[in-house]
């Protein structure tokens, strides 16, 4: 035998058994017994059983190591040849009995010898086969059989039989214990080793042996269905069996949530508090259920204690909640929880559950309302208050939890005052909330000098532009708040609801008011003002003698739409109208002598401009300048001289002049003229801008009138002389016009020349017609001192 790098020799004698160390010299010997055996009666086991030695005696059979003597099994039988192979134990004894008519070998009719052989299954403690042969000579081990050899000549082979055959015939027999021990040896997998448990479990319960055969199913988790197990069990009587397997079950974290449930049950069936608390209470690392199942069930069970302390330590916050507000009604122990949030669970949960904690602990829910949404930092042990580190700012939004203040007016108010006195710009609907209830106080307060006090205060959240226009006025109208509904027209420039509001409560005095304070904004208010009066049966002359007044001053309405507007009063007689009627007279008789003035001012000067016209056609142009007008020194040759009356050297002409063809003195004038004249025709065209300003003017007769000067309504004809020749002031005008529209054609397409300019009118037409256009065209020659002209 080699053990290691050891090579130990056993010798077996009839009288004793040695083992000698041939791997170190002198070969020392060692007696392990001093008993022997006879010939052929030692093998040695295969490496599985350490090698070992053994000898078969009479009365037992010893197994030797290298240095002691192991364990012995009590064969009885005188041992004629042993042998080991492949696990088993073979030994042949005498048979002093009669053989049986069914052995192997007995083929004789009278009685011989017999040999019974033997193969015993020393790890499994076992028998596997056990025969009697006629006279065996010798038996060969190999090819995993056994072959026999008998004296009549004959060979037998014993082939083991396969691990599955082994085992149904255990399983016939009931020999349960011995089919795992022999699986477990053959080395069989998990699923066939839980089937053998299955069997041994099924066996027991049906013999009565609840306990055995639980042992046995919970051996069997992870590969049978728990329901083959938990169907059996069900029985009250079984509960605790029950009990056992499901707690196997989740030490093995198997179980699912219907077996938590179950188990629970088992737990207050039993009424077993500790086992209860010890399960709920076990290491966060040891945990193999489902937690949220857990805590439904012993809420339903009436445990909420222990509910509530695994919601707790699991950090089910809303189960924890559930069961403290709904089942123990403990509202500040809630809300300390809560407190101790992280911030956005403490969030949802205060908008979840902050009605029912408001109703019952208000103030102190008002507290913590107020912390979240401010500067919200969780409710900590002294030690973690004490450190430095400070989490982020976290702030929540004030106006998602005033729904939880609806039966707590008192502490909305407190709660939203603090908000915008710590944070001045918190949301609109902080002010318009805050509005509503100094509102709805300012309309149920009694005493005046408390009402006044809370006048001022819903005019100052008016006055903070924080809330919301739209809402701010439907709740000062709602609430008759006269003051705030005339500051939020007014701010919102809604002067006609100002007047229309007086109006409706017959301000007569705020009425005119309105129309001093905004009608220079909205000039219709006074005409507004008119008709209201006019309206009214009752004496109101005075008003409506200061809003004519007004409208006279300012040119308002026509005299005669004033007119008609007040004949629809009954109490307004002459006099009311006569002093505005007769300066409306007397300012339009003013106004006609100043335009007979103007039209006889312009005819003269359209005759003035005729006659120049006139002289330069027929006339020659006599120049008489001595120095040049840019430099402003003598005149020398070439020099350059234009109908304007201005000379100029050529050379600072080409100088200083943009063009040649123009004079510089008098260019930027008649540039101005000549934009002037082109926005005139662009502005023909515009007819929605005409419609919009005549609509929006007082006078529309004097929009008309600018556009007739513009020319918007002419339709551009070239006058020629009339049929018949006639003379006559028809004439001269229609000549004139001829004249005038071909000089503007002509001059337009070439370099055009301003000869004369006079002084801007109201009227851009008469600056246009006391305007002389005329194109230049001269020759310059160095042997000549004058310059040729052509007039237009």
């Amino acid at each position: 035998m080699r053990a290691g790098k050891v090579t130990h020799l056993f010798v077996a004698t009839l009288e004793k058994v040695q083992c000698y160390t041939l791997s170190v010299k002198e070969y020392p010997r060692i007696e392990l017994d001093t008993h022997g055996c006879a010939l052929r009666c030692s093998a040695l086991t295969d490496p599985s059983q350490d090698s070992q030695f053994i000898v078969a005696g009479d009365d037992c059979v010893y197994l030797y190591q290298p240095d002691e003597r192991g364990p012995c099994f009590a064969f009885d039988g005188h041992k004629l040849l042993t042998h080991w192979h492949r696990g088993y134990l073979l030994l042949i004894t005498h048979n002093n009995k009669s053989p049986s008519k069914s052995e192997f070998g007995s083929r004789q009719t009278s009685p011989t010898e017999k040999h019974i052989l033997t193969i015993y299954d020393l790890d499994n403690k076992f028998i596997a086969y056990s025969a009697a042969f006629d006279d065996v000579i010798d038996v060969l081990a190999e090819w995993g059989s056994f072959y026999v050899l008998t004296r009549d000549r004959t060979l037998y082979m014993l082939q083991e039989k396969d691990t599955q055959t082994k085992l149904e015939m255990l399983f016939k027999k009931n020999l349960f214990v011995m089919a795992i021990n022999l699986a477990k040896s053959q080395h069989l997998d998990n699923d066939g080793l839980s089937e053998i448990f299955r069997q041994y479990g099924d066996h027991l319960y049906v013999k009565g042996d609840h306990d055995g055969a639980i042992q046995q199913y919970i051996r069997t988790i992870g590969k049978l269905e728990p329901s083959y197990v938990i169907r059996k069990f069900l029985d009250a009587q079984r509960i605790h069996n029950l009990t056992a397997y499901l707690q196997a079950l989740h030490r093995q974290s198997l179980a699912n949530a219907d077996h938590t449930t179950l188990l629970l049950n088992c737990y207050t069936k039993l009424k077993d508090s500790s086992k209860l608390e010890e399960f709920i209470k076990s290491n966060e690392s040891e945990v193999h259920f489902d937690v949220e199942i857990a805590i439904k069930v012993l809420r339903q069970a009436g445990y909420h204690s222990h509910a509530v302390f695994l919601a707790e330590k699991h950090m089910h916050h809303e189960w924890y909640l559930k069961i403290q507000l709904e089942d123990l009604k403990n509202y500040q122990e809630a809300l300390r929880y809560i407190g101790r949030l992280p911030f956005d669970q403490a969030e949802s949960n205060m908008k979840r559950y902050g009605k029912i904690l408001m109703h019952h602990v208000p103030e102190s829910s008002t507290i913590l309302l107020k912390r979240l949404c401010t500067d919200y930092q969780p409710n900590k042990d002294s030690t973690d208050r004490d450190s430095l580190d400070r989490p982020a700012e976290n702030k929540a939004n004030p106006e998602e939890f005033i729904p939880v203040f609806a039966n707590n007016p008192r502490e909305l108010r407190a709660f939203l005052e603090h908000m915008i006195e710590v944070d001045p710009f918190s949301p609109e609907g902080v002010y318009d909330t805050l509005l509503e209830l100094r509102l709805q106080d300012w309309a149920h307060e009694q005493d005046p000098g408390k009402k006044k006090v809370l006048q001022e205060a819903a005019l100052s959240l008016l006055r903070s532009d924080h809330t919301v226009f739209d809402k701010a006025l439907v709740l000062c109208q709602m609430h008759n708040f006269k003051e705030g509904v005339l500051y939020l027209y007014e701010k919102g420039k809604l002067y006609q609801q100002i007047m229309h509001y007086h109006m409706q409560n017959e301000e007569y005095g705020k009425v005119v008011e309105a129309c001093k304070r905004y009608g220079d904004s909205e000039v219709c208010l006074w005409e507004q003002a008119l008709g209201y009066f006019a309206r009214k049966e009752e004496n109101c002359k005075a008003y409506i003698s200061e809003v004519l007044q007004h409208i006279d001053e300012n040119n308002l309405m026509p005299p005669l739409l004033v007119v008609q507007t007040l004949a629809h009063n009954s109490t307004a007689s002459l006099s009311v109208i006569k002093d505005y009627l007769i300066n409306k007279l007397e300012r339009e008789t003013q106004q006609i002598e100043e335009d007979e003035r103007k039209i006889r001012q312009y005819r003269e000067e359209t005759a003035h401009l005729r006659t120049e016209i006139q002289e330069l056609k027929t006339c020659a142009k006599i120049f008489q300048k001595t120095k040049c007008s840019m430099c402003n020194s003598p005149l020398e040759l070439p020099s350059v001289h234009f109908l304007c009356g201005h000379s100029f050297h050529q050379h600072c002409l080409e100088s200083f002049a943009e063009s040649e063809a123009e004079c510089p003195t008098c260019t930027p004038e008649n540039r101005k003229v000549m934009d002037m004249l082109r926005a005139q025709d662009q502005k023909r065209d515009l007819h929605d801008h005409f419609h919009r300003q005549l609509k929006c003017s007082n006078d529309g007769f004097s929009v008309i009138a600018d556009y007739f000067g513009r020319g918007v309504f002419n339709k551009l004809t070239l006058i020629t002389d009339p049929p018949g020749g006639k003379s006559g002031a028809g004439n001269l005008e229609a000549e004139f016009n001829r004249d005038l529209l071909i000089n503007t054609k002509r001059n337009l397409n070439q370099q055009v020349k301003v000869l004369r300019t006079t002084s801007c009118s109201q009227v851009l037409t008469h600056d246009a017609l006391n305007r002389c256009l005329c194109q230049e065209a001269w020759l310059k020659s160095p042997f000549y001192s004058v310059n040729l002209f052509y007039p237009c």
